[in-house]
């Protein structure tokens, strides 16, 4: 990496240090942070890679990259900043910005590194993906020299296309009985016809790892299955269903190394996505404060600072994760400040002593970093959206008007926008879909059930990756959803796909 990256001059380096001692006396505990310099062709290229310098090659990534080129190039967008939840944290700074620019981010930077470390949901997170991800990238690499670019190519495009079929909180709720390995199940006496398939393995001492006692057991399971084929396969509706394609489908070992490596890696990212807002938003309070109030930003670069701030909280077409982020823990200190909680206040219908309440509590700061580490988005909303906070900052829904052919207000009532912003997050904004029998039709077919909550499947997107989860399991699926206002059934059985309309 330090091939192609600078690091901090003289000059910036000693502000780095300035910045970091001011984050740490406001009470932000955080990583060990690596800031490295990059030029705009650079950027684009960590931001097309997920922000990580290394990864296994596939096209996505070039079309992201040609993608972020031009619209960089139009002036469409510009990226300050990014940073990597790793032990150290990686920082990078765009080498063109201003030295108020460097500020701001070095101090956004601390700040998304505190709540990297601290919250709940990243717990779990390896905290050396860094070095995972370039292994996972020489590990693919390899493949391609074993395999051919189009045979692991289009197994990418087949795993990637599933690769949020996952249960996001599986790392914290224990779903299954936890199984663990023993060397007497290793030697249990089989019966002729219970033999167990075993991977074959270039060098001898990768088998016990190759073929453990979980596969085995596994492996029998399915046996089993075989000869008492009225049994709920999987059990209960599997959330998980790559893992369930790893532990099930037929997959030559370098096929299942690759699905493996991808599950890990979706997993990586799902905190992010369940903590967007308040990441963005925690970040984005604490550089306002570092810049403003501890005086980091000078008297001329004040205008500056501003300007660029003003930026990143503006309105626009979408929901700006930063805006919402940064007024909700605005609202809480305020209202932990002045006693605005708690069975009293609850109870009062007085609304002049409402907006006079003030019981100089000061319990802001305590109550905010106790949200930044117990909460994810879902939450955060749900319990600190209320609708004063909905009303005064003039929060609506809006959809496009047929009529007059533009976007439109749809409504400003404070159930509908809540209601609407939940769903919008729910599941990491993700279509909820799972597994819910893998023998359908007693003939091994894959019947998927979307929980519709609200939102539709694109039927024309359910086709595709219907097809390359066939690819994976090599037999017929099926997912069932609402289309309009009916249940439909859409199959693929490896030639042609059908939708059928369900009673």
């Amino acid at each position: 990496m330090s091939t192609w990256v600078r690091s901090l001059s003289p000059l910036l380096e000693t502000t780095r240090k300035d910045i970091e001692e001011i984050a740490r006396s406001c009470g932000l505990d955080f990583f060990d942070v690596i800031f490295e310099v990059v030029d705009y062709a650079q950027m684009n290229m960590l931001a097309a890679y997920g922000g990580f310098p290394q990864r296994y090659p596939h096209y996505t990534f070039g079309q992201e990259y040609y993608r972020l080129s031009k619209s960089y190039a139009y002036g469409l967008h510009r990226i300050y900043e990014m940073v990597i939840n790793n032990d150290p944290c990686y920082a990078y700074l765009m080498e063109s910005n201003q030295s108020v620019d460097d500020k701001l981010v070095m101090a956004h930077v601390y700040a998304h590194c505190d709540f990297f470390k601290n919250n709940m949901w990243f717990a779990h997170t390896n905290r050396k993906m860094m070095d995972e991800m370039a292994n996972h990238a020489s590990r693919i690499r390899y493949y391609v020299e074993q395999q051919g670019s189009d045979v692991v190519e289009s197994f990418l495009d087949a795993s990637r296309s599933i690769d949020s079929l996952i249960d996001i909180h599986s790392l914290h709720v224990v779903r299954r009985e936890e199984r663990r390995v023993t060397d007497d199940l290793l030697h249990v006496p089989e019966k002729e016809d219970d033999h167990v398939r075993r991977l074959t393995v270039p060098r001898g001492y990768l088998d016990s790892f190759v073929n453990p006692s979980v596969y085995i057991q596994e492996e029998k399971k399915r046996m089993e299955r075989e000869r008492n084929p009225e049994v709920a396969f999987p059990p209960v509706p599997e959330a998980d269903v790559v893992q369930f394609l790893l532990e099930n489908a037929d997959l030559a070992p370098w096929q299942s190394d690759i699905l493996s490596m991808l599950r890990e890696e979706a997993y990586y990212f799902v905190p992010q996505a369940q903590t967007k807002i308040m990441n963005e938003g925690w970040a984005t309070y604490w550089h306002s404060h570092i810049m403003t109030d501890r005086m980091v930003a000078t008297s001329q670069e004040i205008i500056d600072y501003a300007d660029h701030h003003s930026g990143t909280v503006q309105l626009g077409r979408s929901l700006n994760p930063y805006r919402l982020g940064v007024q909700l823990f605005q609202d809480i200190k305020e209202r932990w400040d002045k006693g605005k909680f708690g069975p009293e206040y609850d109870r009062c219908e007085d609304m002049t002593q409402l907006s006079h309440w003030d019981t100089h509590a000061g319990r802001g700061l305590e109550k905010i970093f106790e949200i930044r580490s117990t909460y994810n988005d879902v939450g955060f909303i749900e319990a600190f959206f209320t609708p004063e906070f909905c009303e005064r900052n003039n929060y609506f829904t809006y959809g496009y008007n047929e009529h007059y052919r533009q976007y439109k207000i749809e409504s400003r009532n404070f159930e509908e926008v809540k209601r609407k912003l939940l769903m919008s997050i729910s599941n990491c904004g993700r279509p909820r879909v799972v597994l819910k029998d893998a023998n359908y039709l007693n003939r091994n077919e894959m019947y998927l059930v979307h929980l519709h909550e609200g939102v539709g499947l694109k039927l024309a997107y359910a086709i595709e990756t219907l097809k390359y989860v066939y690819v994976l399991w090599k037999r017929p699926v099926h997912v069932e959803t609402i289309s309009g206002d009916k249940r439909v059934l859409v199959s693929f059985d490896g030639k042609e796909s059908k939708v059928y309309t369900l009673k």
